[in-house]
C-alpha cells in the first residue's frame, strides 16, 4: 500500500511536514472506536494480550529492519536501540502472560502481517523511507507511554509494574528532552527532494495500515464476543434445571469482558501517534 502525496513540498523540517501530510489521518485514527474505548479506560486482559501479540510482530520487523541498515545514511543518526528498542520489552510481557512458550500460543491477525511485510520492503528497498516508520512508532510509544501504562494497569489490575514493561523506557531519563534530540536528529537527514517526498507518503501509508488492524482486530473482538454469545445460549438450551445457575454463572465472568470494552486493542498504535504531535 502506498499513499500519493497531494501536498506541495514546503521548507519547513520533516518532523514539521509529516505533521501536515498525516493530519487527517491523524484524526481518523484518533476517533475511531477503538482508541476512543482505550482513552475511556475499558481494556480486558484478552484485548492487551492481542495487542501484544501484533505488538511484537510490528516491531520486529521494524527493529530488524534499522539493525541492517544502521550505516545508511538516513538511518544512522536516529538509530538509539538502547533508548528505544522494545521487542525485548514486548517479549518479557508476553511471557508473563503466555509462559515461556509464548511464541506457540500467539495469533497475528493479518491486518498486522500486511504492515510486517511492508515494514520488510522499505527495509529492504528504501532504507530511508524507515524515518517515518520509526518517527511514529517510538515517539509516539514515549510520548504516550506513561498515560497508557497507568490506565492499562488500573483496568487490568496488574501489579508492580508486571506485564506492563513495554511502557516503560528506562534509558530515557526525560522524554521531553529526548524527544527533541530525535526530531534535531532526523530533520538533519539529507533527503533529495524526491526522497522526502517519499518518506511523508510512507508517513500516510503507516496511519493507513496502522488503521487497518485497528479495523481488524475490533471485528476480531465482535466475533468473539458473539461466538460466546452463541456457546453461552446453546448452553443455556443443553442445561438442566440444577446446572443452569452454573451456566449463568461461569458465562456472567466472561461475557462482561468484551460488551465493555470492545476496545482498541490495537490502540497504542493509534494512540502512540496521537501523543506524537
Amino acid at each position: 500500500m502506498e499513499k500519493t502525496l497531494t501536498q506541495p513540498i514546503t521548507d519547513s523540517d520533516l518532523s514539521e511536514q509529516i505533521k501536515a501530510v498525516t493530519k487527517d489521518s491523524h484524526t481518523r485514527a484518533e476517533n475511531t472506536e477503538l482508541m476512543l474505548s482505550y482513552q475511556r479506560g475499558q481494556v480486558s486482559l484478552k484485548q492487551y494480550q492481542m495487542l501484544l501479540c501484533s505488538l511484537y510482530k510490528i516491531y520486529e520487523a521494524l527493529e530488524e529492519a534499522l539493525d541492517r541498515n544502521v550505516a545508511h545514511d538516513s538511518v544512522a543518526p536516529i538509530y538509539f536501540p538502547q533508548e528505544l528498542a522494545r521487542l525485548p520489552s514486548i517479549e518479557k510481557d508476553l511471557e508473563y502472560f503466555y509462559g515461556q512458550n509464548w511464541k506457540e500460543k500467539i495469533t497475528v491477525p493479518a491486518a498486522t502481517l500486511r504492515y510486517v511485510q511492508r515494514l520488510k520492503k522499505v527495509g529492504r528497498d528504501h532504507p530511508e523511507y524507515l524515518l517515518a516508520h520509526a518517527y511514529t512508532r517510538y515517539l509516539g510509544d514515549l510520548s504516550g507511554g506513561q498515560v497508557l501504562g497507568r490506565i492499562t494497569q488500573k483496568s487490568l489490575g496488574l501489579k508492580n509494574g508486571e506485564g506492563l514493561s513495554f511502557f516503560s523506557f528506562p534509558a530515557v531519563s526525560s522524554p521531553n528532552l529526548f524527544k527533541q534530540l530525535y526530531r534535531s536528529r532526523m530533520n538533519s537527514v539529507e533527503l533529495t527532494e524526491e526522497q522526502r517526498r517519499g518518506v511523508l507518503e510512507e508517513a500516510i501509508t503507516a496511519f493507513e495500515l496502522n488503521i487497518q488492524v485497528f479495523n481488524e482486530l475490533q471485528n476480531s473482538v465482535c466475533e468473539t464476543e458473539n461466538n460466546m454469545r452463541q456457546r453461552h445460549t446453546k448452553q443455556k438450551d443443553n442445561a438442566t434445571t440444577a446446572d443452569l445457575p452454573v451456566s449463568e454463572s461461569s458465562s456472567s465472568s466472561l461475557i462482561p469482558q468484551f460488551v465493555r470494552t470492545l476496545l482498541g486493542v490495537f490502540v497504542i498504535l493509534a494512540v502512540g501517534m496521537v501523543y506524537v504531535f
